[in-house]
């Protein structure tokens, strides 16, 4: 598990520059610090399919989990994974913790999409409809 500071707010991630969006300067120092962090926690880059936990425990009752998913996937683009492409599977939870703010990032290569799509197959033919809607095993 990593532990990261929470990032930035959403609102000041993108800066307009001479009419165009760019990554503002403070973005780009937490992208820089949280890619440093994980690092030194012994992350290594996963190849295929990968899947993120993430917790965050903000300070206060504000900011949107959304908002900060964003942020921290694109921080451990090039530390976790290659791409965020590879990202099949994402698991996101807040909690309020004032004494301690952190987000605790988890990442796990898993099964090629080809595997997942075939044991979604075998589970679905594992199902019979009852008749009315519902599904038993």
């Amino acid at each position: 598990m990593i532990i990261l500071p929470i990032p930035i707010s959403a609102n000041r991630y993108w800066r307009n520059f001479r009419g165009r969006m760019v990554v503002s300067a403070e973005a780009r120092a937490y992208k820089e610090e949280a890619a440093w962090i994980a690092k030194a926690a012994g992350a290594q880059i996963i190849a295929g399919d990968v899947s993120i936990t993430l917790r965050v425990y903000r300070a206060a009752k504000r900011g949107d989990l959304d908002n900060a998913i964003k942020i921290l996937l694109d921080s451990m683009q090039g530390v976790l994974y290659t791409d965020d492409s590879q990202i099949v599977r994402i698991v996101a939870e807040r909690f309020d913790d004032k004494k301690n703010p952190r987000v605790e990032v988890e990442a796990h290569a898993i099964l090629a999409a080809k595997a997942q799509t075939e044991r979604r197959t075998q589970n679905a033919d594992m199902l019979q409809d009852a008749g009315d809607g519902a599904y038993t095993v």
